[in-house]
């Protein structure tokens, strides 16, 4: 039994996905943070269209606290495709944002290698190809810095930015950045499962040009430009909706 399966699934998950879901979103979360990011998200894409939103929960970080960090993203790969294939038996996409982009398409890299069922598509938001990895203004910041940027977005989320609470962030942000630190692919990685690239029309992090690279990595790489800054995100605006949803009702 692998690392993945010794956990319940619900684990892996904020909760367990519905049996009468016709479609799902898996969410994977960025640096610092967990599952909760997804909390302004609606359980459904819609109220009628059956798309369910399943935020994936990381180790080392809200409810799994206790548990050791998953250590690279190759690693925590691992562990997902066994805790998500007995959610992966309908239509799905992935979605991450920023350096959950990088865990979200190892996941889905690794489901081709095991001849696993794929993902209607891949979205990438504001995030670099793997490639041009590392990149992250976090990277170079000091940890007075880091804990700033982790109160102003306690506080964008409509939390309360409790000291302790960032000091225990503060520690899961540093070791997920370790994890973004040393992640680099030496050239274009082809996959059969296409890709959706969003940039943030008013995002001063990421450019369109510097998101150009995901284009060598599948035949189908389409690069959506969405309303909205960084974090537009969080809120589930619904041009993003509107886009995740199109990519299951595209399917044949």
């Amino acid at each position: 039994m692998s690392a993945g399966t010794a956990l319940p699934h619900s684990r892996w998950l904020l909760r367990k996905p519905a049996a009468d879901a016709t479609a799902r979103v898996f969410c994977f979360p960025y640096s610092g943070v967990g599952a909760s990011m997804f909390n302004a998200w609606p359980k459904r894409l819609g109220p009628d269209d059956g798309i369910e939103v399943c935020s994936v929960q990381l180790p080392g970080r809200e409810g799994r606290l206790r548990e050791p960090h998953y250590g690279t993203y190759e690693q925590l790969a691992e562990q997902l495709v066994d805790a998500l294939a007995p959610h992966l038996d309908r239509p799905f996409v992935f979605f991450g944002h920023c350096a959950g982009s990088l865990p979200a398409f190892e996941t889905a890299r690794l489901l081709a290698e095991r001849g696993l069922p794929l993902p209607e598509r891949v979205f990438v938001s504001a995030q670099v190809a793997p490639h041009h990895c590392p990149h992250d203004r976090f990277l170079d910041m000091t940890d007075a810095e880091l804990r700033a940027e982790l109160e102003e977005l306690t506080l964008l989320r409509g939390g309360i930015a409790h000291p302790q609470l960032l000091d225990l962030a503060l520690a899961v942000l540093k070791e997920d950045l370790d994890a973004n630190r040393v992640y680099r692919r030496q050239a274009p990685t082809p996959v059969p499962f296409p890709i959706g690239v969003l940039h943030w029309d008013d995002d001063p992090e990421v450019t369109q040009d510097q998101l150009k690279g995901w284009q060598e990595y599948a035949d189908d790489v389409t690069f959506p430009v969405l309303p909205g800054g960084h974090y537009a995100f969080l809120n589930a605006p619904g041009a993003l909706l509107d886009t995740l949803g199109a990519a299951l009702a595209a399917r044949p």
